[in-house]
Order: structure tokens, then sequence, then C-alpha cells
């Protein structure tokens, strides 16, 4: 993501969901709807794609962590306020959101900082899909998964949902969750790979915060460099992939925490990391 912003303001205020920053370079977003499960509006749509990239421009920001108010982390698109809407919409507009929905799966996978979404009770639909995109998923045992995409008529490949999934939990889970709509819970979310840590009850957020330090307390540049490679080299033959990380490695050896690191062994301390 380009630093450059032409006449463009950082935004001060978002209307909605919660946004903070702390002093170790960790932010939150929470979505702020505990009377609607915080189910998405096209506005929240467009306000995460906009602030990840500002986020993403700016690189202030070391670690991310994603959570939700109230009983659950995000129970999908608003059926009033998207669905219903969606109805009246013709072929262009429709696009247009579905293209906008994307955009925010792709601010997430391609945000310069590891994103950690914290789930507790239900993740549906485009709430799934959200804490899908994120690198680390912790979740309380009140978790559950649900990709409800045809159980309402859609195809279960939405905002991403079918390049993500098989990647993280294989095609044969994928194609079942995906294809049947069915909720999978903390438990077996765990088994088949979805999960990153299972908490206590209750402890998601918590958690999900001291593995955002942990992280942002790291190599941040590293970090960044560690995630695009990655999301780049899912693709990629194993030829171009070793490429590309020589490359990296190459580009990294020539930078302050590198030196940084081998100074900190050599004078036996804990490096003190620049993201530079």
């Amino acid at each position: 993501m380009s630093p450059f912003t032409g006449s463009a303001p950082r935004t001060t205020t978002w209307h909605h969901f919660t946004y903070t920053e702390d002093e170790h370079g960790v932010a939150t977003v929470a979505l702020d709807r505990p009377d609607k499960l915080n189910a998405l509006t096209f506005d929240a749509y467009a306000d995460l794609r906009d602030l990840l990239a500002e986020l993403s421009r700016e690189k202030a920001v070391r670690a991310l962590v994603l959570a939700g108010r109230g009983r659950g982390f995000c129970s999908g698109g608003d059926v009033d306020e998207i669905i219903g809407a969606t109805l009246a919409m013709d072929t262009a507009q429709l696009l247009d959101f579905n293209r906008m929905t994307g955009q925010v799966v792709r601010a997430v996978r391609e945000a310069p900082f590891p994103v950690i979404a914290a789930v507790h009770g239900v993740a549906a639909g485009a709430g799934a899909v959200l804490a899908l995109a994120a690198d680390f998923r912790v979740a309380d045992p009140s978790a559950r998964f649900a990709f409800l995409f045809t159980k309402v008529g859609l195809s279960g490949g939405d905002m991403g949902a079918a390049y993500l999934l098989p990647r993280v939990v294989g095609l044969g889970h994928a194609t079942r969750l995906l294809m049947l709509g069915e909720a999978v819970r903390a438990p077996e979310a765990e088994r088949i790979g979805l999960l990153s840590e299972l908490t206590e009850e209750g402890k998601a957020d918590e958690a999900a915060l001291a593995l955002a330090r942990r992280l942002a307390e790291g190599p941040a540049l590293a970090h960044a460099q560690t995630k695009a490679l990655l999301t780049a080299e899912l693709d990629m033959p194993l030829a171009a992939s070793v490429e590309m990380d020589a490359a990296t490695q190459a580009l990294l050896m020539n930078g302050q925490d590198y030196a940084e690191f081998h100074a900190a062994f050599t004078e036996k301390r804990p490096p003190k990391w620049q993201g530079k």
C-alpha cells in the first residue's frame, strides 16, 4: 500500500464501529451493534474498507484486533438494511456492492500487519468470512462459524470464501461448510484447523489482545513480509516461491532489524525492533 495520500486527510471519527489504538501499536476494531448481533450495513463495510486502507498507508499500527460487542462476533449482513435493499438494486448496483465486500476481505489480507479475530458467539455469513480473512482466529467455546450464503439462495463462494476456506481447512471441510451452510462450533473448528487458539469461556478478547501485543512488540517488517508471502505464494509454483523468498530475505538482510538482532545476540540483550 502506497504511503502517499495526496490531499486526503486521515479520518478522525468512525461511525459504524469503535476504533482504538494503544501505546503498543495495537489497534482494536469492535463491531458495536449488539442489539443486531453486530450485523453489517453498507456503511459498515465501507468504513472497514477505508479504515484498513488508511492504516495500511500509515504503517503506525503493528497489529489489529477485530472483535464484536455483546453476545456475538458478527451475524453477517443486516437482513433488512442489506438483503431487503439489494432486492431493489439493478445488476450494476449489485456488482458494486459485492465488489465492496470483497475489497474488505482483500484489505484484511493485504494489510501490512497481522489481524487477529476475537470470536465469541456467532460468526455467520459475512462475519464468518471476516474472521476467516484474519491471520489468526482466537475463539472461546461459545463461538460458532456458519457460512450461510446457500441458506439464502446465493453461492457459498462469497467475499472470497471459496478461495480462503479450502486453504485453511482443506477442500473436503470447505465443501461441507460452504455447500450446506451448517454451523461449526468451536471444538470442531479447532479440530479442522479453523481456529488458531481456543480459549476459556469469555477469554477470547483478552487472548487476542495478548497475541496482538506480542506481535506488535516483534519485528514488524518481518511480520509484514511473512504475511505478504503467505498470501502471494498460495498460487505460485515452487520455483517462483523460492525466488520470491530469496528476494525478500535479501531485502530484509539489508534492514535495521536484522543488524539489531545480531547486535542484541552479541550483547546478550533482547532486540529493540524498529520495523525497518
